[in-house]
């Protein structure tokens, strides 16, 4: 799973006409395992992004959870997510780093929303180069199929590795409590 730019619904029109989502929309309702979340805490599900520029099987930038959670809950998530996933006992620091360089402050988290998409709708298939691969796009609550979420940068990642929503420059977000 990937994270692009704001959300805008793709839609296509039919041989009736009648306009339809170029891709499936991911609805609370279905397992969020599919999208690569991970259970944790008893419910919360996590899952670790790479930065919008990394190659696969980089270290994650950015964590995302399912729902709005306190700062603390998606700091634990995280070293949980960074153990069971990546085996790392240090999720703060990335695999090489120096363990006795000093974190100055964790990340805050936010709460916005953002919309899971897969690519072609499993009903109207189209020849893409994303075809079967989800990926998350942040969007205003008020956007089709927008859920909420919390974000948090990892770390090890630079503020521009992330590209979490800020906002204090305006982004549809909240500072996490």
């Amino acid at each position: 799973m990937t994270t692009t730019d704001p959300h805008d619904l793709v839609t296509s029109a039919g041989d009736d006409g009648t306009t339809h989502p170029a891709e499936q929309i991911w609805t609370p309702d279905q397992d969020p395992a599919v999208l690569g979340f991970t259970p944790v805490l008893g419910g919360l599900h996590i899952t670790g992004l790479p930065g919008p520029d990394a190659d696969d099987g980089d270290h994650p930038a950015l964590f995302v959870l399912l729902g709005h959670h306190r700062w603390a809950s998606v700091i634990h998530a995280a070293a949980l997510y960074m153990q069971r996933v990546h085996a790392w006992t240090r999720w703060c620091l990335y695999p090489g780093d120096d363990p006795d360089e000093v974190i100055p402050r964790i990340p805050r988290a936010v709460h916005t929303h953002g919309v899971f998409l897969r690519r072609p709708h499993p009903d109207h298939g189209c020849a893409s180069g994303r075809d079967d691969t989800w990926r998350m796009v942040w969007a205003p609550s008020t956007k089709p199929g927008a859920v909420p979420i919390t974000a948090m940068r990892h770390p090890a990642a630079t503020v521009t590795a992330a590209a979490i929503p800020n906002p204090d420059e305006g982004a549809p977000a909240i500072w996490a409590a």
